[in-house]
């Protein structure tokens, strides 16, 4: 996810390492917040690789800030990654909203779309969070009425992701 926020934020603009951290913060939110001894390791990788660049430019107050252009190796790179997501990418749903926020960065239509179809497929798969001799147990099914709740909000929002996913499918399609 992290390698994915660099390329994709890149991708938009040069940044500085802190503005960088900044955004891809506010896009994985509190759930997976990036600190510095994680994101200045996957810079320097990225760098090595040949994904991005760094160069110097005066700072606010004199002191020089180190900004970060991602290179014709980085944007194939990204497009690769958003043409073909890990499997995570598609089945958690923190990775999937980050995959979300660049995916609209792919060109073709017809890519973007087999990423959705995969996404409708993974969820049409029977589910749950609790299992009875690797059955999927249902709200109704639950006595407790905290787990009941869990699948009763999980079963709304999978709705409300599906409907979505159709919708925008259809309008790719109809785009491309």
């Amino acid at each position: 996810m992290l390698t994915l926020c660099i390329l994709g934020f890149l991708n938009e603009e040069p940044l500085h390492a802190y503005d960088l951290r900044a955004r891809i913060s506010g896009l994985s939110g509190h759930v997976r917040p990036v600190s510095d001894g994680a994101l200045y390791p996957a810079v320097k990788r990225l760098e090595a690789a040949g994904h991005l660049t760094r160069h110097t430019e005066p700072g606010e107050r004199a002191t020089p800030r180190q900004v970060l252009t991602l290179t014709e190796s980085g944007r194939a790179e990204l497009m690769r990654r958003l043409r073909e997501p890990a499997d995570t990418e598609i089945t958690d749903r923190n990775s999937f909203f980050v995959l979300l926020a660049f995916l609209g960065q792919l060109p073709d239509p017809a890519d973007q779309a087999g990423v959705l179809r995969r996404r409708l497929a993974f969820m049409d798969e029977p589910g749950s969070y609790f299992y009875d001799e690797g059955r999927p147990l249902r709200a109704r099914e639950m006595s407790d009425r905290f787990r009941r709740g869990m699948l009763q909000l999980a079963g709304a929002t999978s709705k409300a992701d599906r409907a979505w996913l159709h919708r925008t499918i259809a309008e790719l399609e109809d785009h491309a």
